[in-house]
């Protein structure tokens, strides 16, 4: 496997850069929604992680750089991954470390803010280009997609490995991706009309049509009995599978067939919360699983632009999520 280890004189750190406060906010039915705006122009602030109550990471996909914000001071630190790295993802390890998807250049790094050192793993086939979504599994091991290369990887943190399976279908496109309680891993096949599931033991991948061809899932969640919930990008639904059954249901999202679901969270009670990034402003929209109804909606306050994905933090009981109108959001619940 081939790693590269960069110090940190190879890096740029930015100095601090301090804000007042939240800059937009906006509350509707006990939801409240706080933007930061990101000091860095036109980066595309997005995917951030809650590390702690008091810090989040993300990335600026656009200028390449890992960013995090002191929740309390409202000030900025941005890390600089080089030109092109073209950083995607991100996700925040128990010890600290900061994984990204080098989305532009073919692997996936690990930022030590204790050292400054970024580590790279390199992807071992070059038809893997383009890592995208990483998440944790319960052992601590990062799972993630690779939407143009067609294969979904897994990379063993103790050494490195990585693993890749491809996708049978052609141009599936793997995007949003998620385990679930019994450690099965799910995956959203966004070129077409299905979803993937991963038997993390044998590492075999079985397709889940959707009911209807045109339906385009994007990002998903699991909920703790098992069923996996999804946007329909192209079709402005919610719908769920249930694995054991093999059953579909689909509800139309308050904003029709134009909502456009893109970034969804689950919080602690099992309620499925997605932006619908076709409006203008952005809108969040809560769901109920037991009651089957959509709850409540919320304006994203700067317009959000297009919200691409979120990160639920439970001890805080927050989402947060990056927005196109350079601004970092936090969804709070009275």
């Amino acid at each position: 496997m081939k790693r590269i280890l960069l110090t940190a004189a190879a890096l740029t750190l930015v100095t601090p850069v301090a804000t007042a406060a939240q800059d937009f906010e906006a509350s509707n039915d006990g939801v409240t929604i706080q933007e930061w705006t990101v000091p860095y122009e036109e980066s595309r602030p997005r995917d951030p992680f809650a590390a702690s109550a008091d810090e989040v990471w993300f990335v600026g996909q656009r200028t390449g750089y890992l960013a995090s914000l002191n929740i309390g001071t409202g000030e900025f630190e941005q890390v600089d991954l080089g030109e092109g790295a073209g950083p995607h993802n991100l996700v925040v390890a128990e010890d600290g470390g900061v994984w990204y998807a080098g989305n532009r250049r073919a692997h996936v790094g690990r930022y030590d803010p204790e050292s400054g050192e970024i580590e790279k793993v390199a992807m071992p086939d070059e038809a893997a280009r383009d890592p995208h979504t990483l998440i944790f599994d319960d052992a601590g091991d990062v799972w993630f997609t690779v939407q143009g290369g067609n294969k979904i990887g897994k990379l063993t943190v103790a050494d490195r490995g990585v693993q890749l399976i491809d996708v049978p279908t052609e141009g599936a496109r793997p995007y949003g991706i998620k385990t679930a309680p019994d450690g099965t891993v799910w995956v959203a096949l966004f070129g077409t009309h299905k979803l993937a599931s991963i038997d993390p033991e044998t590492m075999a991948l079985t397709e889940h049509d959707l009911p209807r061809e045109e339906a385009r899932p994007r990002r998903l969640e699991v909920t703790d009995d098992g069923r996996v919930w999804y946007g329909d990008y192209a079709g402005g639904k919610l719908g769920v599978l249930n694995p054991d059954s093999g059953e579909f249901t689909e509800w139309d999202l308050p904003s029709g067939a134009e909502s456009r679901p893109y970034g969804t969270a689950m919080d602690a009670d099992g309620n499925i919360w997605v932006f619908e990034t076709g409006v203008e402003p952005n809108r969040l929209v809560g769901f109920n699983p037991e009651t089957e109804e959509f709850f409540t909606s919320v304006e994203v306050p700067s317009g959000g632009g297009t919200v691409r994905h979120t990160h639920y933090h439970a001890p805080t009981d927050t989402i947060w999520f990056g927005a196109d109108t350079n601004t970092i959001g936090r969804v709070t619940f009275d």
